[in-house]
């Protein structure tokens, strides 16, 4: 997911250790944010809730809200942090750190059933007692009405992660109608809800983990609420919403833990995440204890302040993300390959690393796929000597596709995000494109409103900044989310593919790597390895660093919890 959209979400692999390994860092003033690793540590998995830490109220900060209140069209890191303690999916991935935090577990349902009808059916039991924050029992016409709901408010991942279940390509035609026909099936009597797929999808049970698939009510709006927030079934509810002040989360009187993996008990009274401070004034909060964590990276000139007075309360762990630049593949310049290429080779990478903290928190990288997940193979085309990894920036290269393309001179607008590293980039890029021959200015947009901006085909964004963690541990959740026909909508705020590339032969090879996903996984790692040599050779984006992930804490924060999927925890937190 994005990071702004998502935000956020994910990274390199955090599951190489059980339990989590974190980087306690120490940052001295040898260069700017320059950072020295003194220690490494195992993290402690997450402990449940008890009556000895129980209490008190735990405030995050953002410099923006992430948009919608709604959780199946939000599609942010920020917001996926505080849903996962607010609603329940059928499954989830467990609430712990490390290695167990990918895991997906029951949770609405009571198990995790075995798929039959060679792999196209999955039969799951409701759990019965559970109650939504507005008093009301869960039941299975819920998860059916949850289901049509992706659909009708036009989920951002309708189209990839959900497109399989038997009648979704008729609520993905007319969405106002969806039915789900066949699709998912329920028996009150027995409370139990069945999936009929049109093939079998061994990512489905992540599918059904993420965000998007949670339970909500079946009166829930079949549009998308905005601010007005839906009842859940976690320990947590949304109390109040102002999208330019504050998400107020307070205690859900009706929650009882019925499992301490998919859904243990929050710690805090009440969540408060404020909106609107600068990262640079967040940090200073933090240190003084007048907050408790904050989203937006933080600012490189703060580094070695923090790593000299606050060393204990920072922590450092690697992720599966990537920084990249979609390019506009139906508008000029970046109609043409050569031009999208020649943005790939002027990037310096190392320069852009720098912007945010330096090499212990990012990394170069010239493709989609980050290390960590499955088909990653080292690989950089646009670099001097190319190779397996990006070396130095080939100016002479990228200027030359730029007299072949016959496009210099042109006027380029870079749309990034307000955020210090959006900013730092932004104005970074601007000189790149200029360097080239480009006309290029910068269009620098709050944090909430850049992505759903940039997917938008009627605001002609020709070349941008976007965010990506994961959703699930996958190759698809990169190439076949981000690259996809089934991902690009025009005239949508929902067309995650940004760059529009649409090309039914990449579809073709997607579809084929994920079946083979089924029976060889070797075969399939190769199949997609493949494909990401493949957009990484057409330059549908220009892929930046692969970030690291640095969180600050104040001293009144205990039981720091990262999870893969969706960082921070906040409601596994002791606040004092």
């Amino acid at each position: 997911m994005s990071q702004c959209a998502l935000d956020q979400p994910s990274l390199a692999d955090r599951r190489s250790a059980p339990g989590a390994q974190h980087i306690m860092i120490r940052l001295i003033p040898l260069a700017r944010a320059a950072i020295v690793v003194l220690a490494l540590v195992s993290g402690v998995a997450a402990l449940a809730a008890s009556p000895a830490h129980r209490g008190g109220k735990l405030r995050l900060l953002a410099t923006s809200s992430g948009g919608t209140i709604d959780p199946q069209v939000n599609y942010t890191l920020k917001f996926a942090q505080v849903y996962v303690s607010i609603y329940d999916g059928l499954v989830s991935f467990k609430k712990a750190s490390g290695t167990e935090s990918v895991k997906v577990v029951p949770d609405l349902a009571e198990a995790i059933p075995t798929p039959t009808d060679s792999g196209k059916t999955f039969v799951f039991k409701l759990r019965r007692g559970i109650y939504f924050s507005n008093g009301r029992e869960v039941t299975v016409d819920d998860v059916q009405a949850s289901f049509r709901r992706i659909f009708k408010v036009l989920s951002p991942t309708a189209g990839t992660f959900y497109n399989q279940i038997v009648g979704a390509s008729a609520c993905i035609k007319t969405p106002a109608t969806c039915t789900l026909l066949g699709g998912v099936v329920t028996d009150a009597k027995a409370n139990t809800v069945t999936f009929h797929l049109l093939k079998p999808d061994a990512e489905f049970l992540d599918k059904l983990a993420f965000a998007h698939a949670v339970i909500l009510p079946a009166d829930a709006s079949p549009h998308d609420v905005g601010v007005l927030p839906i009842a859940g079934t976690g320990p947590y509810m949304i109390a109040s919403y102002d999208s330019l002040k504050q998400l107020r989360l307070v205690r859900n009187p009706y929650f009882k833990v019925w499992s301490e993996d998919a859904q243990p008990d929050g710690n805090a009274d009440e969540i408060d995440y404020d909106f609107g401070l600068a990262a640079e004034d967040a940090v200073t909060a933090i240190a003084n204890n007048q907050a408790d964590w904050m989203f937006e990276e933080i600012p490189a000139d703060r580094l070695n302040e923090l790593g000299t007075r606050y060393a204990k309360q920072l922590v450092i762990t690697p992720l599966t993300a990537n920084y990249y630049l979609p390019m506009n593949v139906h508008l000029a310049p970046f109609d043409n390959i050569k031009v999208r290429q020649a943005v790939a080779f002027a990037i310096d990478r190392k320069a852009a690393v720098k912007l945010i903290g330096g090499a212990n928190l990012a990394t170069p990288s010239c493709q989609m796929l980050p290390p960590g997940i499955p088909g990653y193979e080292p690989y950089c085309p646009f670099t001097k000597n190319p190779g397996a990894t990006w070396s130095e920036p080939d100016l002479e290269k990228a200027r030359q596709l730029v007299k072949e393309s016959g496009t210099a001179g042109m006027k380029v607008v870079f749309v990034t995000s307000d955020v210090p590293i959006g900013r730092a980039l932004g104005t970074y890029m601007q000189g790149v494109l200029n360097d080239i021959g480009y006309d290029a200015t910068v269009k620098v947009l709050a944090q909430s409103l850049q992505l759903t901006y940039i997917q938008n085909t009627n605001n002609k964004v020709q070349i941008s900044l976007f965010p990506w963690y994961q959703d699930y541990p996958q190759p698809s959740d990169f190439l076949n989310v981000l690259l996809s026909c089934a991902s690009f909508h025009p005239q949508s705020d929902a067309s995650i593919n940004v760059s529009g590339a649409c090309d039914p032969a990449l579809d073709a090879q997607m579809a084929h790597a994920l079946d083979l996903s089924l029976s060889d996984q070797n075969a399939a790692n190769a199949a997609w390895a493949a494909i990401d040599r493949k957009v990484t050779d057409a330059a549908y984006m220009a892929s930046v660093f692969i970030p690291k992930h640095l969180d600050f804490i104040s001293k009144r924060v205990g039981n720091f919890t990262f999870s893969s999927q969706t960082y921070f925890v906040p409601a596994l937190a002791w606040v004092q």
